[in-house]
């Protein structure tokens, strides 16, 4: 019962600082303290969500679908990697450096050249996703690989199991929670990542979505485009997180 207790509570603390900083944020547009077109109070973006709310999915469905893609192939980009550097320290050393490296370059940075080489189709966006997606991806399952347990491979060789055998019956297994925790921050990267890459061209999406009300200085309708991108990063991430407690129900206390 007091467990019970405690994880209610601990799940409405976030809930009421969030409301507590609506009902501030509210009163500030309110009685005018900041303009509106700076600042649009909570409830005219909820009447923006509300009422443009198709159009919102209509770009949600393009973003989503172009986030989805790229995570695909971050994941196995950065499942490869992760193998790869695991069976060979030559290849670690050659690889893990160029990959810090590709996330030492800005995002809104590369974007433009992605547009530039590879037009304004779904291609450039799903090659940016995967840039910012594969690293946390790769850096997880290659620690989750290397704290498999000494013991239980040991134990293996000394049965006369392969390098395959031990990687599927002892490493793979051990890296699930690890992965899982990368995929939580991948996804949002993901969502992101696709909506900074519409910024700067496309036919469709949220971030298209986003310039075209910004340029038309309809501040509120771009304030419940960053709510509904938020929204969609949260949702996606809560479905992880039920997918995790799937695959490891030993986890569940």
């Amino acid at each position: 019962m007091k467990r019970k207790l405690q994880n209610t509570t601990n799940k409405l603390i976030p809930l009421v600082v969030i409301l507590v900083l609506l009902i501030i944020w509210q009163g500030v547009s309110s009685f005018g303290l900041i303009p509106k077109y700076m600042l649009p109070a909570p409830s005219d973006i909820g009447k923006v969500l509300v009422g443009d709310f198709p159009l919102l999915m209509e770009n949600a469905k393009v973003t989503i679908l172009e986030a989805f893609i790229g995570l695909v192939l971050g994941i196995a980009a950065g499942f490869i990697m992760a193998v790869l550097m695991d069976c060979s320290q030559f290849i670690y050393n050659a690889l893990y450096p160029l990959m810090v490296i590709t996330q030492t370059i800005p995002t809104v940075a590369i974007a433009p050249l992605l547009v530039l080489w590879f037009g304004y189709g779904i291609a450039p966006k799903v090659i940016l996703i995967v840039i910012v997606t594969f690293f946390p991806i790769a850096v997880s399952l290659l620690e989750g690989f290397r704290m498999a347990d000494s013991d239980m491979i040991r134990l293996m060789k000394t049965m006369g199991a392969s390098k395959i055998q031990i990687f599927i019956f002892v490493k793979l297994p051990g890296s699930i929670g690890q992965f899982f925790a990368s995929l939580k921050i991948a996804i949002s990267y993901a969502i992101v990542g696709a909506v900074i890459s519409e910024w700067l061209g496309g036919f469709s999406g949220l971030g298209v979505y986003m310039t075209k009300v910004r340029k038309a200085y309809s501040f509120d309708k771009m304030f419940a485009v960053i709510f509904w991108v938020s929204a969609i990063s949260l949702i996606l991430i809560k479905c992880v997180g039920v997918l995790q407690k799937k695959c490891m129900p030993w986890e569940e206390k």
